[in-house]
């Protein structure tokens, strides 16, 4: 495992890159794109998040348990270390595009500031515009919200299960929705009950249960994590098994089918949970070089703005003909019409803008109050 000076595993941030970058690709080729390569990336950083989030409660737990005021010390460290890092940036965006009245904010500001858009979204099973993308945000705060207690009071020769059924309840969850919510004499759902089993946080229990469980091998069962992730070939077939799945899916007749519905977020899990493992173990090769480029751990440092930011600097589906960087497309499709249309060149610009917001937003905003985590350090 290579880590830094300050015990942060590098290839993690090359992997933030992976996914954030399958998200940012699968939103920039939409117009041509059939490949669901932004949940993938999705599930990606909920199976990291889940690794993440247990390995550090664990450890939290080893340090506090049995202690006086231990579970508050534990509880209090991890939200305070949370709230740091993620609400100040989710909060300047949310006020920034209320104050310019951007839709839906002003009319769903409190599902926005309660983080419940991924419950707006399950309940009446449609988007919500621009700010579609933070249905994933709020998952995961929404499972900050108890996985601090699932880890304390869950002996840790009883976490295995527990977070074995909570997969299981996940893909049942999922499979219970497709089967209730079919249309009569087809086999298939509507976009609206597919939303339900995409964005329901319990939907989505399958990719934190293998991030803890990779957690739980890697601090209690090392030599068994060594021998697992000690190898690239499990990665190249998790990635088959989640091709397969998408050759199934795109062979039947309808979008909404059930291999794309119930299983694909398992697969990409699995999928997940090798790529992420073996990167804590250090790819070796190609693939270390690409995970430990500067350019990758850079980006992959914010990944956090860059994902939030990247649906507001541009949206193929709401970003009006006012947009600043719908202006900016037709004066230079002045001077060079021939560009007009072209995808990649209008990928590349939105990928460079997304970068640079969220630099900005990194150096000036985002780290300077990050620096405030280190006087709550585990």
């Amino acid at each position: 495992m290579r880590t830094n000076s300050e015990g942060h595993i590098i290839q993690l941030d090359g992997v933030r890159f992976i996914a954030v970058g399958l998200v940012l690709l699968d939103h920039l080729i939409v117009e041509i794109n059939i490949i669901p390569f932004g949940a993938l990336g999705v599930t990606i950083f909920f199976v990291l998040s889940g690794f993440l989030i247990s390995r550090i409660l664990l450890k939290s737990k080893e340090k506090t348990y049995g202690t006086p005021g231990g579970f508050k010390k534990y509880l209090r460290k991890f939200l305070i270390r949370r709230t740091i890092r993620i609400f100040p940036v989710y909060y300047l965006i949310i006020a920034i595009l209320f104050i310019l009245n951007v839709p839906p904010v002003r009319d769903k500001l409190a599902w926005l500031a309660l983080y419940g858009t991924n419950i707006y979204i399950a309940l009446h099973k449609t988007w919500m515009g621009s700010v579609d993308h933070l249905w994933s945000l709020a998952v995961e705060e929404q499972v900050y919200l108890f996985f601090p207690f699932l880890i304390f009071f869950i002996p840790k020769n009883k976490l295995v299960p527990v977070l074995g059924l909570m997969g299981i309840f996940s893909i049942l969850l999922r499979a219970y929705i497709f089967y209730s919510g079919r249309i009569p004499g087809t086999n298939f759902v509507t976009m609206g009950e597919w939303t339900v089993a995409y964005v329901s946080t319990p939907a989505c229990f399958d990719s934190f249960a293998l991030g803890g469980l990779m957690a739980w091998m890697q601090l209690y069962k090392s030599e068994l994590f060594v021998k697992f992730f000690n190898k690239s070939w499990p990665v190249l077939l998790g990635l088959l098994g989640w091709v397969l799945v998408q050759w199934w899916a795109k062979s039947l007749a309808q979008p909404f089918n059930f291999p794309y519905v119930v299983l694909d977020r398992t697969m990409s899990s699995i999928f997940g949970f090798m790529l992420i493992g073996r990167a804590v173990m250090g790819f070796k090769g190609w693939m270390a070089a690409f995970l430990e480029n500067p350019v990758c751990i850079y980006l992959g440092k914010i990944s956090y703005g860059l994902y939030l930011y990247h649906n507001f600097v541009y949206n193929h589906f709401h970003s009006g003909p006012m947009h600043p960087t719908v202006r900016l497309f037709r004066k230079i499709y002045q001077y060079v019409p021939s560009l007009e249309g072209n995808i990649a060149f209008e990928a590349m610009v939105v990928v460079a803008l997304t970068i640079m917001v969220a630099s900005v937003s990194w150096h000036f905003f985002e780290k300077p109050i990050n620096a405030l985590k280190d006087k709550y350090a585990y």
